[in-house]
Parts: structure tokens; C-alpha cells; sequence
């Protein structure tokens, strides 16, 4: 039961960090590691209308923007977040919309949207919450429309349990399974050796599977398992070298 007392406030928590979160280039681990199968998995997203749930600072919202969509809408619930979105949109003028707001209850119209991103969400959420997340992308996504959201991997606390950079969650005595949907408390590195906290609520592979079965989704997810490439290693192998040959992260796509 010491592992449940350990719960912090994530909006809350983005709001205190929310400087340390802006960038313009690859910053942190996942910037690397995590965001580029991302963008790979959306494909061409010309003329698309793209939701981003969680967007942070406005960093991959940001990026579908320049690759041509039609519109993007991110959706935050820390409010520092999202000013820090709103200041580089000022600045840059891509026409990306940001609002605060819960993945779990959207207020948008349904099937509004071509895709929608969920870059590193679900992790802040338990299962419950995920599930209904779920049946809300479903429902704003149009007919043929694709999902794409990444997390980290469920293993990767248990694989790599040294609290030491660049990426670490402190999952206590607990085990894989009877750790489920309690919260974690870790850190992921920038390459400039800045720690940014971040949290997990541990869920296993399966309740993602059937999380996506129970809201409705009928198609088989593409699915990825993500780590440190060989690339990364000849950019910063004193970075990268501590996680290599771990399951960091994983991705998914499925179509509505």
C-alpha cells in the first residue's frame, strides 16, 4: 500500500515545470526516442484535421502543422501548458488551436476529426479513465480516421529499476501486475542534463488492447516497440547508452 500514497497532482505538476518544457528541436530522451515513430505512424497528414490530446507546450501539435494539416486542436489540462502553446503560436502563426481541458470528456462535435494524437497521455491516466478517453476519441474521429498515441513501455520500470538518467519511473516493490493503475513518480532527461519529472499509472499490454476493443475500435493496432537506435548511439552514446537494449517506449495505430 506505500507505493498508493505517492500521488501527485499532474496538472499541477505541468504547471510547475511548464518552462522546462519548451523547445523548438529534439530535447529530451523521448524527443529521440519516442516522438519520431510517432510522426512515422500518422503518416501524411496533408489536409487533415489532427486533435492532440495532451499536447504539452504545443511540441508535436507544432510539428503536424508543418507537415501540412488542414488543422490542428490541442488539448491540455495544465493551464501553464498551455499558455506556453499559446505564446509560440502567437509567435509563429500556424493557425494550431490550444485549449485546457480533460482526454476524458472532449467537447468536441462528432466525427470532427481525421486523427488524433495521444503522444504520452495515457501514462497520467488509470485504466478507468483511459477506457473512457477511448470511447471519446472514438467518437470524434470520422469514419476511416486513425488514432496514433504512444506510452511508455509497461515493462520498462520493471526491466530498468536503477533510479540514475536518462529515464527511470519508481515503481517501489511493486510488480508488474500488482502495480497496476497506482501512480509512479520518475524522470526523463534532457540531453542538456536537465531532469523533468513525469509520472506513470502502470497498466499492462493487455488493458490497452482491450481498452481499444471495449470503446469500440474493431481493426488490429499497429503496434510498436521502442528504443534506442543504432543513430542514437553515434549522436550521444554517454546519453543513450545507459537505456540501450531497453523497451523504452510503445506505439500504436489503429483506424476507426
Amino acid at each position: 500500500m506505500s507505493d498508493r500514497v505517492k500521488q501527485v497532482d499532474t496538472g499541477a505538476l505541468y504547471d510547475a515545470h511548464a518552462s522546462r518544457w519548451q523547445r523548438r528541436a529534439p530535447s529530451s530522451l523521448s524527443d529521440f526516442t519516442g516522438r519520431p515513430p510517432v510522426f512515422e505512424l500518422c503518416g501524411d497528414v496533408a489536409g487533415l484535421d489532427i486533435i492532440d490530446l495532451g499536447c504539452g507546450e504545443g511540441y508535436c501539435a507544432r510539428e503536424l502543422a508543418g507537415r501540412g494539416a488542414a488543422s490542428v486542436t490541442g488539448v491540455e489540462l495544465s493551464a501553464e501548458m498551455v499558455v506556453a502553446a499559446r505564446a509560440q503560436e502567437a509567435e509563429l502563426q500556424q493557425g494550431v488551436s490550444y485549449r485546457q481541458g480533460d482526454v476524458t470528456a472532449l467537447t468536441d462535435a462528432d466525427a470532427s476529426f481525421d486523427l488524433a494524437i495521444g503522444v504520452f497521455v495515457y501514462n497520467y491516466v488509470d485504466t478507468a479513465q483511459m477506457l473512457q478517453s477511448f470511447h471519446e476519441v472514438f467518437r470524434v474521429l470520422r469514419p476511416g480516421g486513425a488514432f496514433v498515441f504512444s506510452v511508455p513501455h509497461p515493462a520498462f520500470a520493471f526491466i530498468r529499476t536503477a533510479r540514475t538518467p536518462p529515464f527511470y519511473f519508481d515503481v517501489g516493490t511493486a510488480g508488474y501486475f500488482s502495480g497496476r493503475d497506482v501512480q509512479h513518480q520518475g524522470e526523463i532527461y534532457r540531453r542538456d542534463g536537465t531532469a523533468l519529472p513525469v509520472q506513470m499509472v502502470h497498466k499492462t499490454i493487455t488493458d490497452y488492447f482491450d481498452g481499444l476493443r471495449a470503446a469500440g475500435f474493431a481493426a488490429l493496432p499497429e503496434v510498436r516497440e521502442l528504443g534506442v537506435l543504432p543513430e542514437h548511439l553515434e549522436l550521444a552514446p554517454d546519453f543513450f547508452g545507459p537505456v540501450r537494449d531497453v523497451p523504452l517506449h510503445m506505439a500504436f495505430r489503429i483506424t476507426r
